[in-house]
């Protein structure tokens, strides 16, 4: 898994590298807690990020889902709304629970998303979206807290990878249309 992240950040990073830049870093951890924050920079103004950021289902990750599809997702934008996985007639999960919305500039949502869901513990994400550099920076910061039975501070390394994915998936959607990293194929020689 470990392998598989190092190399889909360095595949990111080569594919961004002229339009987006990504800082992140997993900004406190303890016990009971921790937070992860990440920060990207895109080409396109807050209305636009927005519109993207809220069509999740066009750019979460589908490893990172129950169903394996991210069509299934969706993102009601509204104070109660849900950012839910359905799939089937009777299958689902509800990830998270929107609590703030300031379109386009906040979006905050309470829950705790795949695993962390067996434990007693809730996450506060935070969508931010500020203008600048032509275009947007958008700050994702999701702090985790509460009981699990084992050191929180051990999860916030995976946590970590899979908000990080998330962040550059939706970079890269708001980028190019796309939320697939450009995959580079080696280059071979020519036989003489």
């Amino acid at each position: 898994m470990y392998a598989r992240l190092i190399l889909g950040a360095m595949c990111v990073g080569l594919a961004l590298m002229s339009s987006v830049s990504a800082r992140a870093e997993v900004s406190g951890s303890t016990e009971n807690g921790f937070t992860v924050r990440h920060s990207v920079t895109v080409p396109l103004p807050p209305p636009a990020a927005w519109a993207a950021l809220v069509d999740v289902g066009r750019w979460w990750d589908p490893a990172h889902t129950y169903s394996g599809e991210s069509r299934n997702m969706r993102l009601d934008p509204f104070v109660g709304g849900c950012m839910c996985e359905r799939w089937g007639m009777y299958n689902g999960t509800q990830h998270l629970t929107v609590v703030n919305v300031r379109p386009p500039w906040s979006l905050r949502l309470t829950g705790a998303l795949g695993p962390l869901q067996q434990f007693a513990v809730t996450g506060v994400l935070t969508w931010d979206i500020e203008s600048g550099a032509g275009g947007s920076r958008i700050t994702m910061t999701y702090t985790v807290g509460g009981f699990s039975g084992q050191s929180l501070a051990e999860l916030a390394i995976p946590v970590d990878g899979v908000m990080v994915t998330q962040v550059e998936r939706l970079a890269r959607f708001i980028g190019t249309g796309s939320p697939e990293a450009v995959k580079v194929e080696p280059k071979t020689e020519p036989k003489r």
